[in-house]
């Protein structure tokens, strides 16, 4: 039986890649912060191990295990940079060595399409199409290195992958769906751009199957990075629209002009900044880039090395767990 260690395995992509590899066989070691998702794990039948991953024993959290799947990380449009590489850098470069000294044979990492956000429409993209030269929050730039340093560990006997995983849809998400529905139901809708803006949804539950096959394709993979989305791009206005019937709400629509929203995005973002607490700005230039400008993957790489093939609807999805999240966040 093959062995895995699952950090930030209390996520909502931690839980379903969590229940993905028990599916397949494997025996699982799952870390993670939530005591209440801890105990679904443990359910699950996975081995619980709850705690910050910085202050835990990262050599006795990989012994005995074959492959590690690094999910845990800190994921926001806004917040400190040092915090973030803490989380992001220092935990992932502390995990590595930690797995490689363990004998672990795969280190598969959950990277980030956020490191591609850019004021400008990104259509097909391809695993080596070009990174912007400025990320565009700490967020982006922390999972960038991290993923670097996770590829520069590839090596015979010590597999390393990253995958991309795009908008992660599922019924534990709170970053996407959440964030979407906030807006949605705040009553006025900005729309950017005409709200033609592509964007690429991805099911939690096929998302963690990639996880999964990177490890079973580890020696195809191995210092490779995948990208993986739903592969059912939908425009960002038709996706609002659309929640807004499964909510019943009828919000206005408002063009917003590109150059006052950046201009407002950015005067936000150094406002917030200077405030006590440093309070999370109602738009980022990050939030307002992957709101208005496109971004979608090409598969055929995913497709080649993973056998990658989406088996759910990610719009069904989310029109699905829009009505319960929507009562839940009012309960």
């Amino acid at each position: 039986m093959r062995r895995a260690l699952v950090t930030g395995a209390t996520g909502g992509l931690g839980l379903a890649l969590t229940a993905a590899l028990l599916e397949a066989g494997y025996a699982v070691r799952a870390s993670g912060r939530s005591p209440a998702a801890g105990e679904r794990l443990e359910q699950m039948g996975a081995e619980v191990i709850l705690g910050d991953l910085l202050r835990t024993d990262m050599a006795a959290l990989c012994d005995g295990v074959d492959a590690v799947f690094h999910a845990a990380a800190m994921s926001s449009p806004w917040g400190d940079e040092a915090v973030f590489h803490r989380i992001n850098v220092t935990a992932t470069q502390a995990l590595v060595t930690a797995a490689e000294r363990a004998g672990c044979d795969a280190f598969v990492f959950v990277s980030s399409p956020s490191i591609y956000a850019a004021f400008r429409d990104q259509i097909g993209l391809t695993e080596d199409a070009p990174l912007p030269t400025r990320s565009l929050n700490a967020y982006a730039r922390t999972k960038r290195r991290a993923e670097a340093h996770v590829l520069s560990a590839d090596r015979q006997g010590f597999r390393t992958t990253a995958i991309r995983p795009r908008a992660l849809i599922g019924p534990d998400d709170t970053v996407v769906l959440p964030r979407i529905l906030k807006l949605v139901r705040k009553g006025v809708l900005p729309v950017f751009r005409e709200g033609v803006a592509k964007v690429d949804l991805t099911d939690v539950r096929d998302a963690a199957l990639a996880l999964v096959s990177a490890d079973q394709n580890r020696g195809v993979v191995g210092g490779k990075v995948v990208n993986i989305s739903g592969g059912q791009p939908i425009g960002v206005l038709d996706l609002a629209e659309r929640l807004c019937e499964a909510l019943n709400v009828r919000p206005r629509l408002v063009p917003a002009p590109m150059g006052a929203m950046r201009a407002a995005a950015a005067a936000s973002q150094v406002v917030c900044s200077l405030l006590p607490g440093r309070p999370e700005p109602s738009l980022t230039p990050y939030t307002l880039a992957t709101l208005a400008y496109s971004q979608t993957f090409d598969l055929s790489f995913a497709r080649a090395v993973l056998k990658y093939a989406p088996a759910h609807n990610p719009l069904a999805t989310a029109l699905a767990l829009a009505p319960v999240m929507a009562r839940e966040a009012e309960a």
